[in-house]
């Protein structure tokens, strides 16, 4: 004769009774303990695990478990998740390790880089397994990010002269960002896009038609924000010549003015340096090489062409340049210069570190 398996009962105490009812009726209780909190007060008072189920609308399966999980542990039972299946921790902790180890050290043999199924094949685990790991160890071998270590040999002394003037400009002068903007395309679609709607973004052709390109020489007075620009079909010595001479017609004469340039060819041209011996009031700072981040019009520029220029269609190159007269123009209604905040002896070794790196790297050999 089989012997029917029958649900322990539960016998509570007045402390017991008074813990679990605030337990299940407490507004910051979480919520699978106020679950099974229910479950036992409903055990407590004689009802079956179908009918328990039925009334908090869970399984009679969960309903047994934290009944029996009460009956032997008491609230200790409750308060604790039960223990899971699966793999072992440290064989986890194992699989872990070796994702970490290869992602980060190896790379497969016939690609740039791991996909987390390819990864899964070669250490005998999931794909989803891979991504778990890299996502919880902020590893994404899918993305890059693109640097360039100056090696100017004065990067220190350039560095500390452009810093300094960003976070403390002399009195009675002008300090500015400058630089040209170089063969901006004027594109015209071939086909219109269509606007963006609800559950759809915009749309433009992939292809178009070239209608020239144009130059724009800016400076950007970096305690104000306001721009002073000019819009020229090429950027050699004559055209920037031209600009300077712009500046200089519209800065007070009774300011000096410092210039942060980077080290393009035509800031130096010997036209350039005679006409800046002619007017001692301008004083130009180089940027070290490759270090263009310094330069923060280049913020400007960054922000001109995904605003107004990426996205645009121009049927000529004057339409461009109006179009780029405009956008500055209401810049200068309201203009709001780029706060530079970091010191040079933070960049400085910050640098240092990503050289230090970078050196290491180079003795180890390339990855795998």
């Amino acid at each position: 004769m089989l012997s029917m398996r029958r649900a322990p009962v539960i016998t509570l105490g007045g402390n017991e009774r008074s813990t679990l009812s605030k337990l299940a009726k407490g507004r910051r209780t979480p919520a699978r303990l106020v679950l099974r909190a229910k479950i036992v007060l409903l055990a407590a008072e004689g009802h079956e695990n179908r009918e328990i189920a039925a009334r908090i609308g869970t399984t009679r399966q969960t309903v047994g478990q934290w009944r029996q999980r009460y009956a032997e542990l008491g609230l200790a039972g409750i308060e604790k998740d039960a223990p899971r299946g699966g793999r072992p921790a440290r064989s986890r902790n194992l699989i872990e390790r070796q994702i970490i180890d290869k992602t980060t050290r190896e790379k497969p043999r016939n690609a740039t880089h791991w996909s987390s199924r390819a990864l899964a094949r070669v250490i005998g685990t999931s794909h989803q397994t891979i991504q778990r790991v890299w996502r919880a160890n902020g590893l994404k071998p899918h993305r890059t990010r693109s640097f360039k270590l100056s090696k100017d040999p004065d990067f220190e002394t350039k560095l500390i002269d452009v810093v300094g003037l960003y976070l403390n400009p002399p009195e009675r002068a002008l300090v500015f960002s400058a630089d040209e903007k170089s063969q901006i395309q004027a594109l015209d679609r071939t086909q219109p896009g269509l606007p963006m709607k609800r559950g759809r973004c915009g749309t433009m052709t992939h292809d178009y038609k070239r209608n020239g390109t144009t130059t724009l020489f800016a400076a950007m007075e970096i305690l104000e924000g306001k721009i002073i620009s000019r819009c020229m079909p090429r950027h050699r010595h004559q055209e920037w010549l031209r600009f300077l001479r712009q500046i200089d017609r519209e800065c007070p004469e009774a300011f000096d003015v410092h210039l942060i340039i980077d080290n393009y060819g035509t800031h130096k041209h010997p036209k350039v340096v005679a006409w800046l011996k002619r007017n001692p009031r301008f004083h130009c700072h180089f940027i070290p090489t490759s270090s263009s981040w310094l330069n923060i019009i280049e913020r400007f520029f960054r922000d001109l062409t995904t605003k107004r220029v990426r996205r645009g269609s121009f049927g000529s190159v004057a339409e461009l340049e109006r179009a780029i007269h405009q956008y500055i123009d209401h810049h200068n209604e309201n203009p709001l210069p780029f706060i530079w905040t970091a010191e040079a002896d933070k960049i400085i070794s910050k640098v240092g570190r990503a050289k230090a790196v970078l050196i290491s790297q180079q003795q180890l050999g390339p990855l795998h």
